[in-house]
C-alpha cells in the first residue's frame, strides 16, 4: 500500500499488546524496520523477535533508559526515521479522591514518556540533517472530559501541547508531528478501564460497553487496525503537508 514505508526504520513503544502491537504488526506488513519496545518485555537488549522487528524493554518515564535504547536502535538497526508514541497507561477514579502518586504515573508515562521519546528520535535527525515522522498517540480524551479519568485527560490534553509546539519546531527540519486521537478501542486496557469504571459508577463492564456503543455514530467501538492504518498514512508520503494535527479515529464521537 505504502511503497516508501519498505525504506523505513520506525520505533513504537508500547508494542506488546493493544494499539502498538497493532501498530507494529501493520509496519511490518508494509515491509518496515520495526523495533517494538515495551515495559513488558524482558529483554533489556534489543533483540531479534520476527523478520524485521527487534523488541527491547523500555519504561517512558525513564530519561536515561530511553536514550539509551534510542542510541542502541541507531546502532544496531539503523537511524530512527518515523516513531510511534503508543506507550500508556490509566486509571480510574473521580478528580476528588484522584491520589497523587495515579496523577504523577499518568503524566509520566503518557506525556513526558510520549516527549522523551520523540525528543530523543528527533535530536538525532536534527543533528544528521534528516527528515522524519513523529506520531503521538493521544486520545479522544485529550479534546474532552470524561468522569473518573481526570489524571488521564489531563496527560492526554499534556500530548496534544506537545504534538503542536513540536510540530512548529521541527517543520524547518523536515520533520513532521502528528498525533493521533483514538476514541473507544478494543483493548485490555480499556477492558480493565469498564470494569474499573463500572464499580466506580455502580454499573456492569457490560453495561459500560453497551453505553459506549450507543455513543458511536458509525455504531461500533474501535479496533487497533483503525488506529494502525492511520499511522501509517501519517507516516507516508501522502501526509507530508500535514503537521501539528490531532486526527480523531472515534467513528464519529469526537468530531472537533
Amino acid at each position: 500500500m505504502f511503497e516508501e514505508l519498505r525504506a523505513r526504520t520506525v520505533l513504537v513503544t508500547g508494542g506488546g499488546s493493544g494499539i502498538g502491537a497493532g501498530i507494529v504488526d501493520a509496519f511490518l506488513e508494509q515491509g518496515a524496520q520495526v523495533i517494538s519496545a515495551d515495559l513488558s518485555f524482558s529483554e533489556e537488549v534489543l533483540t531479534p523477535a520476527r523478520e524485521r522487528e527487534w523488541r527491547v524493554r523500555l519504561d517512558v518515564s525513564d530519561a536515561d533508559a530511553v536514550a539509551r535504547v534510542v542510541t542502541e536502535a541507531t546502532d544496531v538497526v539503523g537511524v530512527i526515521d518515523t516513531v510511534v508514541t503508543a506507550a500508556g497507561t490509566s486509571t480510574m477514579d473521580f478528580a476528588i479522591d484522584t491520589d497523587p502518586s495515579d496523577w504523577d504515573r499518568n503524566l509520566d508515562v503518557n506525556a513526558k514518556g510520549s516527549f522523551l521519546v520523540a525528543q530523543a528520535v528527533a535530536r538525532i535527525l536534527v543533528e544528521r540533517g534528516l527528515p522524519g515522522r513523529v506520531v503521538f498517540i493521544s486520545s479522544q480524551a485529550g479534546k474532552n472530559g470524561y468522569r473518573g479519568m481526570t489524571a488521564y485527560v489531563a496527560s492526554k490534553h499534556a500530548v496534544l501541547g506537545v504534538t503542536k509546539s513540536m510540530a512548529v519546531e521541527l517543520a524547518p527540519r523536515g520533520i513532521t508531528v502528528n498525533a493521533i486521537c483514538p476514541g473507544i478501542i478494543e483493548t485490555p486496557m480499556k477492558h480493565r478501564e469498564r470494569i474499573q469504571g463500572g464499580v466506580l459508577r455502580g454499573m456492569t463492564a457490560e453495561e459500560i460497553a453497551a453505553e459506549d456503543r450507543s455513543q458511536v455514530p458509525l455504531g461500533r467501538t474501535g479496533t487497533v487496525e483503525d488506529v494502525a492504518g492511520v499511522a501509517l498514512f501519517l507516516a507516508s508520503d501522502l501526509a507530508s503537508y500535514m503537521t501539528g494535527q490531532g486526527i480523531n479515529v472515534t467513528g464519529g464521537m469526537t468530531m472537533h
